[in-house]
């Protein structure tokens, strides 16, 4: 985005492996060019729009009305929520992969760039439910396998992925550019998700098969996505850890895409494990939103994968509807992530995170009393969306933001995995109470289910009130 100015006030010391690209290449312990961060910076936005569009097509509304299509139960939402955030328990290891690695681009290829192409197995097995090969049940299993599979990959990644954008973005920018850079993929969606919605379920040859079209198109958009990341400036792991000491404790550095393959790697130093173990476990700091966001993902994911069943199962409305109302939440995302950048960044994240988040946490009680009348369908639904783009834009901005700035440059992925895996298991752990929940409870179960989620996400909020901001009095 060329309207996002940035600042650079102190010279890069790390050393960035990198081969010849488009790109004005930078000689280790030298300065990142101005031209080279901005051109990363827009790269990874450019990835985040058309990640956007494959994410439309392999999750969200459209993938839980295939499974409504296909007679999926309760049971099967709630494993479909849950598989996403069970798999990382991987994070740990692909930390450690990662930081084996000597490029943080190649490293991505091989984790998110294999998960994005396995969705074209389920392109073929809608194919195949077409032509009488396979049938709907199977189709239900194949879709939950593809799930488990892609996000084991992602699983993967995600921890290098994460420290990849550390090193890039600059601390005081991390508010607006993040704020932007999720501001350009709310616009995907609030563009993208009514019109794939329409087709779908108007698409002449049936539902099934317009999705699968939907999946294909979602899909190419993503391998795209992936290539968008050979402009960012690459990070050789190894080099990262080994000048961890000529590092500013604060994380002052730059962009993001480029790539490395050629470059010479000195002796990295490796940390014993118990010494690493040791400075996570004396890391309170950091052990305090360890606890809040595991308790909170719990809390969350007790209700978060039934909204969408509760719309088109419980209250039986058509996909064309939920999506408007997705692109609803999408569009108040949009107007404002970029308000919640700047005021992040002028008052920090906590302050934000608890305020917010009392909100964010009464917010599955206003889904009682839902009808299908024309009052709740045409302005209670759209305005409850509304109000849940709005605030969840800042709950996702915060908790990336205030992530990035605890965990230490050195050994940063292996902290994010932690996080990643702990709350995996705690957010699995809500889904599944959850679909056990709405499986077995009387009427009322989803309801019910609501009103123990907002008294969850509560409680969750407290251990923020012990959190110390980096860089905040």
């Amino acid at each position: 985005m060329d309207s996002v100015q940035i600042e650079t006030t102190a010279p890069l010391t790390l050393e960035i492996a990198q081969i010849d690209s488009p790109l004005t290449t930078v000689s280790p312990n030298s300065r990142i060019p101005k031209d080279t961060i901005r051109t990363s910076l827009k790269a990874s936005t450019a990835d985040s729009v058309l990640a956007a569009v494959y994410s439309l097509g392999t999750g969200g509304i459209l993938l839980s009305n295939f499974l409504v299509e296909l007679g999926a139960s309760p049971v099967v939402f709630g494993m479909l929520s849950s598989i996403p955030m069970l798999v990382n328990l991987i994070q740990p290891l692909g930390a450690y992969l990662s930081e084996r690695s000597t490029s943080r681009f190649q490293y991505s290829l091989r984790t998110h760039g294999i998960g994005r192409l396995v969705w074209l197995v389920l392109v073929i097995g809608i194919a195949s439910v077409s032509w009488g090969v396979f049938n709907t049940h199977q189709l239900v299993i194949l879709t939950l396998l593809i799930v488990l599979l892609s996000n084991l990959l992602g699983g993967l990644g995600s921890a290098s992925w994460l420290s990849w954008m550390a090193m890039i973005v600059p601390r005081r920018l991390r508010g607006r550019y993040f704020g932007i850079r999720n501001s350009a993929a709310s616009l995907t969606n609030l563009v993208c998700v009514p019109i794939a919605g329409l087709f779908v379920s108007h698409w002449y040859g049936g539902s099934l098969q317009g999705y699968g079209i939907v999946l294909l198109v979602s899909i190419l958009f993503g391998i795209v996505g992936s290539g968008c990341q050979y402009f960012q400036v690459d990070i050789n792991p190894q080099l990262q850890n080994t000048s961890y000491g000529k590092l500013p404790q604060t994380s002052e550095i730059q962009p993001e895409v480029a790539k490395d393959e050629s470059s010479e790697v000195p002796q990295s130093i490796h940390i014993p494990q118990n010494q690493l173990a040791n400075s996570i476990w004396k890391n309170s700091n950091f052990l305090i939103f360890l606890l809040y966001f595991s308790f909170w993902t719990l809390a969350v994911n007790l209700s978060a994968p039934f909204f969408n069943l509760y719309m088109l199962d419980t209250l039986d409305l058509d996909v064309s509807y939920v999506t408007i109302y997705n692109s609803l939440q999408a569009g108040a995302n949009l107007l404002m992530l970029i308000l919640w950048g700047k005021l992040a960044d002028k008052i920090g994240n906590r302050p934000i995170l608890i305020c917010i988040g009392i909100l964010v946490a009464v917010t599955p009680m206003l889904w009682l009393g839902i009808s299908v009348n024309r009052l709740d369908i045409w302005l209670w639904l759209p305005l409850l969306h509304i109000f849940l783009g709005g605030t969840w834009a800042a709950i996702d901005l915060c908790n990336n933001n205030i992530q990035l700035g605890i965990a230490p440059i050195k050994n940063q992925s292996i902290y994010f995995a932690i996080v990643g895996a702990v709350a995996g298991v705690s957010g699995a752990l809500g889904a599944t109470i959850g679909s056990f929940i709405v499986q077995f409870a009387q009427s009322g179960g989803l309801l019910g289910l609501f009103a123990l989620s907002s008294l969850f996400r509560l409680v969750a909020i407290v251990p923020l009130m012990f959190l110390q901001e980096p860089g905040r009095g």
